[in-house]
């Protein structure tokens, strides 16, 4: 078969991290995805928890080395000219699992082709092939204007570091550790005079804990204005971890919002509209605070969605009085309020 031209780009995206409903938790990874068509090719591959090679958080020689192999300016790290596309988020082990494919010249083109599911050294394109994926041929000058911005740019910008102002110190403080647990960086201050502005670019978002008075807020914007750094601000929903946790994780969703997989999450009515554009797993929690201000957790739903737009029904005992809904995919997480 041979392989049609398609459009080479690249984007930033994420594998969502959280701490789960179940005691659990799985690490954040911010990567750049590739786009084939104008589309994530990561998409196309159902639901698959997985990142590119090109993560922020891998050293920079290795990162550089991932650009310098997809740009075939080293030799393929498997069989029979064989990279790596996607692979495990959590460890990167190629026994847990991961997508790789061709990636050879024509002429000054690059195709990538004969996409697979590999756990060993050698493919299994007859058990394990991804058929209808590719392949695919890249004008030679996109692709590689695209691959080399990243090695200009030093690699990508992650700014996994929140700064974390809260008058709550023991809430804070958990806040802060378990966001350190799945990956993202956190510092508790109160406020951020005197910080130099090279410390406040290293991070991505500020999230202000309830009880945080206005002025303090303010104080604490100004001072990132000033240093010319524009950062997410997150306003604490309420003092639930885990919900937390997911507000600051949207927050740090840099990937553009037409390249999303989880695009809309609303509530009305004792329903969750949910919308999607490729086919994935889908989980709803629910947070609840009650009057005496214990926190309970529900999972309310868990499955596999369609693309389009969804209507979920609710149990009314789990998003009673103050609640909050989360919505996670592999790659992305919405949080709403519950109309009250």
């Amino acid at each position: 078969m041979s392989a049609a031209y398609a459009t080479f780009g690249l984007a930033p995206a994420m594998r969502a991290g959280g701490v789960l409903a179940d005691g659990g938790y799985q690490v954040h990874r911010d990567f750049v995805d590739f786009i084939v068509d104008g589309r994530p090719l990561l998409f196309q591959l159902s639901d698959l928890d997985a990142v590119s090679p090109l993560a922020s958080d891998v050293p920079p020689a290795i990162f550089t080395a991932q650009v310098r192999g997809l740009l075939l300016e080293a030799e393929a790290p498997l069989p029979d000219g064989r990279y790596v596309i996607y692979g495990c988020p959590e460890c990167a082990d190629l026994a847990c699992g991961a997508v790789t494919a061709i990636i050879e010249h024509a002429g000054d083109d690059y195709v990538w082709r004969d996409f697979a599911w590999q756990t060993a050294e050698q493919a299994d394109l007859a058990l394990n092939g991804y058929q209808g994926i590719g392949p695919f041929r890249f004008h030679g000058d996109e692709y590689r204007t695209a691959l080399h911005s990243l090695l200009d740019a030093d690699g990508p910008d992650g700014r996994r570091r929140v700064l974390l102002i809260g008058a709550r110190i023991a809430l804070v403080a958990k806040l802060a550790a378990a966001l350190r647990t799945i990956g993202i960086g956190a510092d508790i201050i109160h406020d951020a005079d005197g910080v130099p502005a090279g410390e406040l670019r290293g991070y991505g978002a500020v999230a202000f804990a309830r009880g945080v008075g206005e002025e303090q807020r303010a104080a604490v914007r100004g001072a990132f204005e000033r240093a010319g750094v524009e950062v997410a601000h997150v306003e604490g929903l309420a003092p639930i971890v885990p919900l937390l946790v997911a507000q600051i994780e949207q927050a740090l969703d840099r990937g553009p919002a037409e390249l999303r997989r989880l695009t809309r999450l609303v509530t009305a009515d004792g329903e969750a509209g949910v919308e999607v554009t490729s086919a994935c797993r889908v989980r709803l929690t629910a947070y609840r605070l009650d009057r005496l201000s214990r926190t309970h957790t529900h999972e309310v739903f868990d499955g596999l969605l369609e693309p389009g737009r969804h209507r979920i029904p609710l149990d009314a005992k789990a998003v009673r009085g103050e609640s909050y809904l989360v919505a996670r995919t592999a790659g992305s997480v919405l949080v709403e309020a519950m109309a009250r």
